[in-house]
């Protein structure tokens, strides 16, 4: 089963544009609305995905038939409201950030030593991007390397006035590269944890009580050098608020290297699970996940 991350943001160029222009003058909460009545409806009857997500709400949460299909729609809602943040975030708007654990990222960004930021397809993570500030240190965050270029401009004009860096995952593994030259450079690297990119290479770990995937770069990037790494997960708790969790991620580092890998994606594995517990309907891997 494919788990590869291949997905790009919805619709073109012009529909950004357009999506942008009309949040810099309207609440975000009527657009809710809008995809409330009129989109999420259509994606439940069109989009296969729901099939997976129903599953998931059955199996890992075992939820009855009616309350697994709620939970459906309300995963479908909650997605649609993730993404409508991002353009009013790119249409200038703001939203109430709470951080939970930011002595943790503090103190890491105070060191001379790069560190290892992993995040999950959970909650909005971008907002991340945008909240957690390291002065000195330059922050490098993983992107697709096929996403919309409509979404690539409006990203780069956010970060213009940052110490903030996009790297594109691309074919031909040039990402590699850079990774490792802002590590060694003492740098901030953000990736996410929760689906294979460029290698195909895998961790088993049990989650949410089955046998799902990891992939296994971003744990061997981090313990390569032995690094210290954060758990970074932006979880939505209102229509204009949400909670940044940051967690350390504890493994031996003076374990033969494949315990120190396995070490470190079980820890991940684990403050993932405890994330996700807390908000189930905010899981957005719609593949099937698990075995």
């Amino acid at each position: 089963m494919k788990r590869n991350w291949a997905g790009t943001t919805y619709g073109n160029g012009w529909m950004h544009k357009w999506l942008i222009r009309m949040l810099r003058y309207s609440d975000v909460r009527l657009w809710y609305a809008f995809v409330a009545v009129c989109v999420v409806p259509v994606c439940l009857l069109v989009n296969p995905a729901q099939k997976i997500i129903y599953r998931y709400f059955r199996k890992r949460w075992h939820y009855s038939k009616v309350r697994a299909a709620l939970a459906t729609y309300r995963n479908f809602y909650l997605f649609a409201q993730v993404v409508i943040d991002k353009f009013a975030m790119y249409a200038g708007k703001h939203f109430n950030i709470e951080i939970v654990g930011n002595e943790h990222f503090l103190a890491l960004a105070s060191r001379e030593d790069g560190f290892v930021q992993l995040s999950a397809h959970v909650g909005n993570y971008e907002i991340a991007g945008y909240s957690l500030v390291a002065e000195k240190k330059r922050f490098n965050a993983l992107v697709f390397g096929g996403e919309k270029a409509s979404v690539m401009k409006n990203r780069n004009k956010m970060f213009a006035n940052t110490n903030i860096n996009m790297i594109g995952i691309d074919a031909d593994m040039s990402h590699l590269y850079e990774i490792n030259s802002a590590l060694a450079n003492g740098e901030i690297v953000s990736m996410p944890g929760d689906r294979i990119f460029g290698s195909e290479k895998s961790i088993e770990t049990d989650f949410l009580g089955a046998t799902a995937h990891l992939p296994a770069g971003p744990f061997r990037v981090a313990t390569m050098r032995g690094l210290d790494c954060l758990a970074v997960n932006v979880m939505k708790t209102g229509a204009k608020s949400y909670c940044i969790y940051v967690s350390p991620l504890i493994y031996n580092k003076q374990a033969p290297r494949p315990e120190q890998v396995r070490g470190l994606a079980d820890s991940y594995a684990r403050e993932l699970e405890r994330i996700i517990t807390m908000y189930p309907e905010q899981w957005y891997n719609y593949f099937e996940f698990w075995n």
